[in-house]
């Protein structure tokens, strides 16, 4: 009798399965975002690999017209790769002096961006640049 008349106290809180389900939605929507959100970084990547290669052959035309030649590095172009692509591509570069001379610059990814759809990128002096559906 005692018992009815003293106030209920009011629960407060969340229970285990509460918490549980929470953690599992968490984990699902995480499962889902995170494919695409690293796919997403890779494609800016290139991107950006992309706009440093189409600067890299505008200075090699400029180069060949001071120095009747074209540049065998990025350096010799005075143009350094940021920090942020260094770490996902390296940047060769293919010079040939003869008859016509030619140019050829390449993008090859390293690290987590070989998963990219594109891996290598290229253009070269005559304005190709491959593979075509990645540009």
């Amino acid at each position: 009798m005692w018992n009815r008349l003293l106030p209920r106290r009011v629960a407060r809180g969340f229970t285990l399965l509460e918490v549980l389900i929470v953690a599992v939605i968490i984990g699902v929507l995480a499962a889902i975002a995170l494919p695409s959100y690293q796919a997403q970084l890779r494609r800016s990547a290139r991107a950006e690999a992309q706009t440093l290669l189409t600067d890299a052959a505008s200075r090699q035309q400029q180069f060949l017209v001071d120095k009747r030649t074209y540049a065998t590095s990025m350096s010799a172009l005075r143009l350094t790769p940021p920090p942020t692509l260094t770490s996902k591509f390296t940047f060769p570069v293919t010079a040939q002096d003869g008859p016509p001379p030619t140019f050829t610059l390449t993008a090859q990814a390293i690290g987590e961006q070989t998963r990219d759809s594109c891996p290598t990128l290229t253009i070269d002096s005559a304005g190709n640049r491959s593979p075509a559906g990645c540009w």
